[in-house]
């Protein structure tokens, strides 16, 4: 007798909202693949993702963004199934693109309902969402290897407060946050992440979820991450001069940074085609309809 197929994941709806001067992004955005995000509602187990996000577009006269920081995207209010982009703005490191934030945001979301509104630490929140909003790279390897390098090793209560810093406190919490999920969901499977949200919906405290889907505490946890990490803080230096190693780090982190400014630069050409072109048609449509 054969087994019934599991049914497949909806992907969430999307009400995107914009000011006129932002129909631009709001038209490229309504094209976005939405079935893409189910994979995300798969992954942080949800059977159904609940109803339709709210997406709106602020401009940079907002008081949204007058709120936010210069260098941020977009944000979520994930409770209120509300996400806010700024289109304005040049997405940073995790995104490439103002659909990478749209996805982020949307993960952000997605997770908050899986875990039925409780409390799920920030790096967590971050990690997941970084992990499920595209595959690991070139600049999250770099980034990686220059961050374990570089800095201290932090716990992940220091990382949730690096959230709450600047751009680059922020760029290096997003970068653990990440490597930790990703080493997470290798050691102990791809529905870690849904079966750890099932228990904190179910009420059950965050740290004690991960202490029964690892089989560990957390802080046991963290330890076996950054002894896994030791490839990147011990043998690579052993193996190497310092003087070459550093360099070769500069380099990668130096490439990396080079690529996505040379990526985005591209993104907003065609942006600014894009309004300009949607500017002229309004005009020629004005002009059209005058009567003399």
């Amino acid at each position: 007798m054969g087994t019934a197929p599991v049914a497949a994941q909806s992907a969430p709806a999307l009400a995107i909202m914009a000011p006129g001067e932002l129909a631009a992004a709001r038209t490229r955005l309504e094209s976005f693949n939405a079935l893409s995000l189910a994979g995300i509602v798969r992954t942080v187990g949800l059977d159904d993702p609940g109803p339709a996000i709210q997406v709106v577009l602020a401009g940079e006269d907002s008081e949204a963004a007058r709120r936010a920081g210069d260098w941020i995207s977009g944000y979520a209010l994930g409770n209120a199934g509300l996400v806010v982009l700024f289109p304005a703005r040049s997405p940073v490191y995790p995104h490439d693109t103002l659909e990478d934030v749209l996805r982020h945001e949307v993960a952000h979301v997605l997770i908050a309902r899986a875990a039925g509104g409780r409390d799920v630490p920030r790096w967590f929140h971050e990690g997941l969402a970084v992990a499920v909003e595209r595959p690991w790279d070139f600049e999250d390897r770099s980034r990686l290897a220059w961050e374990l390098m570089a800095g201290p090793r932090l716990r992940l209560r220091a990382v949730d407060a690096m959230f709450e810093a600047g751009p680059a406190a922020q760029s290096r919490a997003y970068s653990l946050s990440a490597a930790f999920v990703r080493d997470l969901i290798r050691e102990h499977g791809g529905t870690a992440p849904a079966a750890i949200l099932r228990l904190v919906r179910d009420e059950v405290p965050f740290d004690r979820a991960v202490a029964t889907v690892a089989g560990q505490p957390l802080g046991i946890a963290e330890d076996g991450f950054w002894e896994r990490q030791r490839v990147w803080t011990v043998w690579m230096p052993m193996v190497t001069s310092g003087e070459a190693f550093w360099l070769g780090v500069i380099l990668l982190a130096a490439l990396a940074v080079w690529r996505r400014r040379r990526h985005s630069a591209g993104i907003r050409r065609r942006w600014d085609e894009e309004e300009h072109a949607a500017v002229e048609r309004e005009r020629a449509a004005k002009e059209t309809d005058v009567v003399h």
